[in-house]
């Protein structure tokens, strides 16, 4: 691997309620970044919360340095079959059977599931040109595919209207208190800029 190029990953936690996508991360897979991630969501819930994440090892000691056992945590393996080759490669494997484990807390198994935040995986790639895979139009720097994801999870937790809830999931969530326009993100990118400029050191 050639230097300054590496695996990214987009970490997402979403709301089975409201859909609301309260907090992401673009970063590495490693443990330090699990962490980063849970303590980051662990301090924008209010309520003790119960989640559900794929197999990944790191996220069992995160959830610990984040909730600190206040957490009701499940893990939810997905068992899949060999792999396609030849044109077929970047096709889905097929899913032969879920593996559902309790880990921390008291989980209320029947609402353990990943569906949620695997869909929004498709919606990135549906809606972020920078996920299209075998193109020229990933990111070349790593901010500018972090500013591109937060503009994207603004656009859908406050402008775009959720099919289901017809409604923005932030007002779902009561986040805000109406329906933001295009015009309302501009302004705040903008005011943002200049916040940054004068508390730039040349000033």
């Amino acid at each position: 691997m050639r230097s300054g190029i590496r695996s990214i990953w987009t970490w997402i936690a979403i709301c089975d309620e409201t859909k609301l996508v309260p907090s992401w991360l673009v970063g590495s897979s490693d443990l330090e970044h699990a962490k980063a991630f849970v303590t980051d969501l662990a301090g924008r819930l209010a309520n003790r919360p119960q989640i559900t994440t794929d197999g990944l090892k790191a996220y069992v000691e995160a959830m610990e340095a984040g909730f600190g056992g206040e957490v009701d945590y499940t893990v939810l393996h997905k068992v899949y079959g060999g792999g396609n080759t030849d044109e077929s490669r970047y096709s889905p494997a097929t899913c032969l059977g879920c593996d559902v484990n309790p880990v921390i807390g008291n989980p209320d198994m029947t609402h353990a599931s990943t569906s949620y935040v695997e869909r929004q995986n498709l919606t990135i790639r549906m809606r972020i040109r920078r996920f299209t895979r075998l193109t020229n139009g990933f990111s070349k720097k790593l901010e500018d595919l972090e500013h591109m994801v937060a503009i994207h999870f603004f656009v859908y937790n406050f402008i775009t209207l959720h099919t289901t809830l017809r409604m923005p999931p932030a007002l779902k969530a009561k986040v805000t208190d109406h329906v933001w326009s295009f015009k309302e993100l501009v302004d705040l990118i903008d005011r943002a800029e200049i916040q940054r400029k004068n508390n730039s050191p040349a000033n």
